[in-house]
């Protein structure tokens, strides 16, 4: 835990995340590319879907990274509440707009495929309406670090607002499992075999989901050195003031 620790300067953290941030780029490139084309062009229409069900390649991925972008969030700032490290908090601000972005594409997406499934774009659906409500936090995660001037009150702030958002986040991923009703579909991927979609769905998707985690990380890498900077900005620029 010692030499886990040291990440938390914010110099040792930079230059880690400098050398790694155009390996971690280029796999979501890559996985980003073969998962899309490969899902898109070279799978069959579902029996009963048809075409509608190719949406699942961007749908689910970005259903899986908006819930878990939101608990990553809550480690760091829970990380930030015990130990005080500004990166675990600056890293969960960092996440905050591309989990707005992947709840959007989410939220979207399951409407486009839900018309002609449901008849519907939307439904008060247990987990449809779980999702919405965890959208709405993450736009009041993102306003509240905007409307405090102090950094360490708005982290403090954010970071009980994010544990207290983690409920919907997690009832947007168990939704289905709490209750029996709804529209929506039981879990695409499971550690079940028998509730998988089939392989021939699967293994793009498979390479889809990796393709979005990778593009999370290099772009939370990116915009961590970003509120990083910005931060060392703001702290020069106040002792040229008091010089």
């Amino acid at each position: 835990m010692a030499s886990l620790w040291q990440y938390a300067n914010p110099q040792k953290f930079l230059a880690v995340s400098r050398a790694v941030l155009p390996f971690v780029a280029g796999g979501a490139a890559i996985c980003l590319v073969v998962g899309l084309v490969w899902g898109f062009f070279f799978t069959p229409d579902d029996y009963k879907q048809g075409s509608t069900v190719k949406i699942i390649y961007l749908h689910v991925p970005a259903a899986l990274m908006a819930i878990n972008a939101w608990l990553m969030m809550l480690v760091a700032s829970l990380i930030w509440l015990v130990r005080r490290h500004h990166v675990s908090a600056l890293a969960a601000k960092a996440a905050a707009p591309i989990g707005i972005t992947m709840t959007l594409i989410a939220l979207v997406t399951g409407a486009i495929w839900g018309e002609p499934m449901w008849g519907t774009y939307w439904a008060w659906d247990p987990r449809l309406t779980s999702f919405l409500i965890l959208f709405l936090f993450y736009l009041g995660y993102s306003a509240l670090w905007q409307a405090i001037e102090s950094p360490d009150a708005a982290a403090d702030l954010t970071s009980v607002l994010c544990m207290v958002g983690s409920v919907f986040a997690i009832l947007s991923r168990y939704a289905v499992n709490f209750w029996n009703q709804g529209l929506h579909q039981g879990a695409s991927l499971s550690l079940d075999k028998e509730e998988n979609v089939s392989d021939v769905f699967y293994l793009p998707l498979l390479v889809c989901i990796a393709g979005f985690i990778l593009l999370f990380v290099a772009l939370v890498l990116l915009r961590t050195q970003t509120e990083i900077r910005q931060r060392q900005l703001k702290a020069l620029e106040a002792r040229e003031r008091m010089a």
